[in-house]
């Protein structure tokens, strides 16, 4: 990953891309980096792991399928325990920001 992300955020990010669907792993990678500009760059040492944890956790669920270009591709959903997580997820990561933007207005 180019730009180093807070510890944690790369799992809320991963479960957002899964929100709208089932996606692929290099799917996700491409959804992430197109919806920053470009910006979050994730590479498989980041997000496999991720999604790893993330199937462990039971947030999300795995089945094999065909990609876009017919090649056999591990497709990952969220759960409904993943959602709740993810709405969690968001409220604290909405309250971090506020915070950190408050410490940062005083510079």
């Amino acid at each position: 990953m180019g730009n180093d992300l807070l510890p944690g955020t790369l799992d809320m990010l991963v479960l957002s891309s899964l929100a709208r669907g089932a996606r692929h792993g290099y799917g996700i990678a491409q959804h992430l980096k197109k919806i920053s500009a470009e910006v979050l760059d994730v590479g498989e040492s980041s997000l496999y792991p991720a999604l790893q944890r993330l199937l462990l956790s039971g947030w999300v669920t795995a089945e094999w399928g065909a990609s876009e270009n017919n090649r056999r591709a591990r497709y990952y959903k969220l759960t409904a325990v993943g959602r709740k997580q993810l709405a969690a997820e968001n409220r604290e990561f909405a309250r971090m920001i506020v915070a950190i933007q408050k410490v940062m207005s005083c510079v």
